[in-house]
């Protein structure tokens, strides 16, 4: 897992249009990265919107919201439309900068174990360090709790 303090691991992933993008188009800018598991699930849906309706508080900070899962584009594309999501969501299928970032870990679910993605949320500083983690994250109010740090 990434630590607070050290410089955000680089990316470059497609986004819900198909379109590559990096880290670094965000150079100069705070960046909030939220990782979660699945789209168009109860959870994730509830995370999504939450950053939905703070989305006028969070620019208003000066900040930008991108949203990473192992979904493919056009599932990414549907999660978006269906909920007028108006940030960046970004396909992560190779579970590559899942797994350098550490949120791509072994979990349990009913007695079950299998590797998934621990959602979590990280803010990236203007400088490109990450400032604060949350992990894993509890759904309830922490949109509001990354609104407050910003």
């Amino acid at each position: 897992m990434v630590k607070e303090g050290q410089k955000a691991p680089m990316f470059k992933l497609d986004d819900d249009q198909g379109q590559k993008v990096s880290l670094a188009d965000f150079k100069g800018k705070t960046v909030v990265l939220y990782f979660y598991p699945k789209d168009l699930t109860p959870g994730c849906t509830q995370e999504a919107c939450d950053f939905r309706d703070n989305w006028g508080a969070v620019k208003k900070k000066g900040a930008v919201v991108l949203g990473v899962s192992a979904d493919p584009v056009k599932k990414h594309q549907t999660f978006k439309d269906k909920y007028k999501l108006p940030f960046t969501l970004l396909s992560d299928e190779d579970k590559k900068m899942l797994k350098e970032y550490g949120v791509w870990q072994k979990k349990k679910f009913m007695g079950r174990e299998f590797m998934g993605i621990v959602r979590t949320t990280l803010i990236i500083g203007k400088d490109g360090k990450i400032k604060k983690i949350w992990s894993p994250v509890s759904v309830k109010g922490h949109a509001n709790d990354v609104l407050e740090n910003l």
